[in-house]
């Protein structure tokens, strides 16, 4: 039970995960701008989107930003303005491996639309709606699991709780 100075901890609703992941999206592409910027010097101020390097560049600037604030605290920027935090499935932090494994199934859905896309041109968007889908399905399994875990949360072992703070118990009068 927890203390009057202790959270109470819950299962994250959907609906502040994808709040979340609203709010760090909009970060994250803060940050790819920047990521882009701090290489324009050393490409003569021209990219190819298609270089797969750049992609790579990119995504491990991704990794690297959910990482290291999943690993340090368990909260990246917009879990802290949705009261969410990410654990372990022992309720600790998540281990540098945890977080790669949270990461590889968005890898997988943009790994499958950029082969799609190279092999099949033609077929690019429904194969680009797949992938969208598979994404929606990964979080709406939330719905359905007991402990609203995501598929990439069972992947990796973890979990996401909603944090409230607990209430001071009510002075009695006398």
């Amino acid at each position: 039970m927890p203390t009057a100075e202790s959270p109470l901890v819950l299962p994250s609703s959907l609906f502040r995960r994808l709040g979340s992941l609203l709010y760090d999206g909009l970060l994250v592409l803060a940050l790819l701008f920047i990521a882009t910027a701090i290489l324009m010097p050393f490409r003569g101020g021209q990219f190819q989107s298609h270089e797969w390097g750049y992609g790579v560049y990119l995504l491990l600037v991704v990794f690297l930003f959910f990482a290291w604030f999943w690993t340090r605290d368990g909260q990246t920027l917009g879990m802290r303005a949705w009261k969410i935090r990410l654990v372990s499935s022992t309720g600790g932090l998540v281990s540098w491996r945890q977080a790669g494994l949270r990461f590889v199934p968005g890898l997988l859905f943009i790994g499958l639309a950029k082969l799609g896309e190279a092999l099949l041109p033609s077929a690019a968007k429904p194969i680009g709606l797949l992938c969208l889908g598979l994404f929606a399905l990964d979080f709406c399994w939330a719905l359905v699991d007991r402990e609203k875990r995501c598929l990439h949360d069972l992947i990796a072992s973890t979990r996401i709780v909603h944090i409230k703070e607990a209430k001071p118990p009510a002075a009695s009068s006398q």
